[in-house]
């Protein structure tokens, strides 16, 4: 992604946050990180998020989705010192979002993937959060969400977060930016 196109994003998110009624400092706003997970396909596929603390024994971020805007199904592992992977807590803070996670596969999802993407989703329990609303996912659970039409804020609350210890189901994913 070009800079233009991160710091048009960076904008729009900074809108999303200020619905949801959330404060953030300068330089948060001007490091709101944009992940398009190496698909060059944002709008899809992504994820606009910023970290306020993360260090070895707990995480805390704000996320926001874009409408129709997805998170790839992923993974937290064991990681490599034999510790659990993450667990993570999502408060739905605006909007909606559908989660998905491993379990009996919902019939009729409400979550619509896009057709190129679609074969690297396996898991259909449908969790639908809206504003107030919150789910906690247990370590190396596969999961994946999307926002609902208006798109979404949501918190996460977690355990020491790993990103590159991630493992996605699309093994075209990149989970740092690159920009």
């Amino acid at each position: 992604m070009n800079k233009k196109l991160v710091d048009d994003i960076r904008k729009k998110t900074y809108e999303y946050f200020q619905k949801a009624n959330i404060v953030l400092t300068n330089d948060e706003i001007n490091n709101i990180e944009v992940a398009d997970f190496g698909l060059n396909d944002i709008e899809k596929m992504g994820l606009q998020l910023v970290t306020y603390i993360n260090t070895s024994r707990y995480c805390a971020k704000e996320m926001v989705l874009f409408p129709k805007q997805t998170c790839p199904e992923h993974k937290h592992p064991k990681r490599e010192d034999n510790s659990e992977g993450k667990m993570e807590t999502f408060r739905c803070r605006w909007g909606e979002v559908y989660l998905y996670v491993e379990g009996e596969r919902t019939s009729n999802p409400i979550a619509i993937l896009p057709k190129e993407y679609g074969k690297n989703f396996t898991v259909f329990k449908e969790i639908v959060l809206e504003a107030g609303q919150q789910f906690t996912i247990k370590p190396n659970t596969l999961h994946w969400f999307q926002a609902g039409d208006k798109g979404a804020v949501i918190s996460e609350f977690s355990s020491n977060s790993d990103d590159s210890s991630d493992i996605f189901t699309d093994k075209n994913i990149k989970r740092l930016p690159e920009y």
